[in-house]
């Protein structure tokens, strides 16, 4: 499969000694790895997510100690970190887009960051060299290009309405929102939320540019915890060879 596919694990759980070697292990199939910051109140995700925060904060994941271990990871896949508007405010814009740059981390997500308030944010992005994705949901239909004219990185298209979880249904119409964004710009457009099967990665890379799966990697480091790494290899292989 040619098409881009972006890998996502929470940060810390079940240690960040094995978010390491999850990372190693999904950077020989990953063209980016999606490392979440554990957060206290993850709007955004499902109950798979949510839970694998609270173990990663019960571990005393904090944000400097990712920030200290994206510095010593080795690969060639890129880095993006997914987290929330408040834990950036309180670690301090600029610090936090400064060790992003130093952390070699390529973009990160705020899905609680409305787009009309992303100044300030993306002042200090611009400046350390971060992206600052772009999301756009099925509901965007009348903001597609205008959210989609400045995106640098790549394009995060929500595949369905709610929460972060496994799917069995996505939202229709998703092939009009990318030829809509197509129009404005040339950034990938990646395709996530529910995304848990060869089947799904194949159907969604044939409307977009690629696909990001997350909660289903959470969910097998739940039933896993330490020995997760083998069965993680194992499912990523399913998803992007078949």
């Amino acid at each position: 499969m040619n098409k881009r596919f972006i890998s996502f694990i929470t940060a810390g759980d079940p240690s960040l000694e094995k978010t390491r070697e999850f990372i190693n292990v999904l950077a020989s199939f990953s063209d980016v790895i999606e490392i979440g910051l554990p957060f206290s109140d993850p709007i955004a995700e499902g109950e798979v997510i949510q839970a694998a925060n609270m173990r990663a904060l019960k571990n005393g994941t904090t944000t400097v100690k990712v920030f200290e271990l994206l510095r010593s990871v080795s690969v060639c896949s890129k880095m993006v970190i997914l987290t929330y508007i408040n834990p950036v405010f309180v670690y301090g814009y600029e610090k936090f887009f400064k060790d992003c740059n130093e952390s070699g981390v390529y973009g990160v997500i705020i899905p609680d960051l409305p787009f009309e308030e992303r100044g300030e944010v993306i002042e200090f992005a611009k400046k350390y060299n971060v992206h600052l994705i772009t999301m756009i949901a099925p509901t965007s239909a009348k903001r597609v290009q205008m959210l989609a004219k400045d995106a640098t990185g790549f394009i995060y298209l929500v595949s369905s309405m709610g929460t972060t979880g496994v799917r069995s249904e996505f939202a229709v119409g998703l092939d009009d929102i990318v030829k809509q964004i197509k129009i404005v710009t040339d950034v990938p457009v990646m395709v996530g939320f529910g995304i848990s099967t060869h089947e799904q990665v194949v159907k969604m890379s044939e409307i977009a540019d690629g696909v990001i799966v997350g909660s289903a990697f959470v969910k097998i480091i739940a039933e896993h915890g330490d020995n997760s790494a083998l069965y993680i290899e194992k499912f990523v292989k399913e998803l992007t060879i078949g």
